[in-house]
């Protein structure tokens, strides 16, 4: 019923900045929780940042706080995530999820139920 497309990712300088986007498609994701996830090589999937449907009280993992942003265009049908001071542990394939309607944000990777193919985020040393 939903699809996302992630795009954005590319080679950064430690320190430097990108901004990943999430464009969702096929039904409007307004009352959708959202998140952000990642993978590096070798490690699990791990959560990042995510936002319930009201756009309000977005939760972030430990290490990026302070650092990466998470927010939603619900005109545009979009989320981001706005990385800031990057740094070469961020480096990873960041994927878009969206839950069904309603449904509250969640960091458990299980909470979701529409995924992205993942956009790649190489930081460079």
């Amino acid at each position: 019923q939903v699809q996302l497309v992630e795009s954005g990712g590319g080679l950064v300088q430690a320190g430097g900045s990108l901004r990943l986007s999430c464009a969702a498609s096929g039904r409007t994701v307004s009352t959708y929780a959202m998140a952000w996830f990642r993978q590096a090589p070798g490690k699990e999937r791990e959560f990042v940042a995510c936002m319930s449907w009201t756009n309000d009280r977005p939760y972030y993992k430990d290490s990026v706080k302070g650092r990466f942003v998470i927010s939603r265009d619900n005109a545009k049908n979009t989320l981001y995530l706005q990385i800031d001071n990057a740094n070469p542990d961020d480096t990873a394939v960041y994927y878009c999820a969206a839950t069904s309607p309603f449904k509250p944000a969640t960091t458990w990777l299980d909470g979701y139920d529409y995924w992205g193919q993942g956009t790649q985020v190489t930081v460079s040393s």
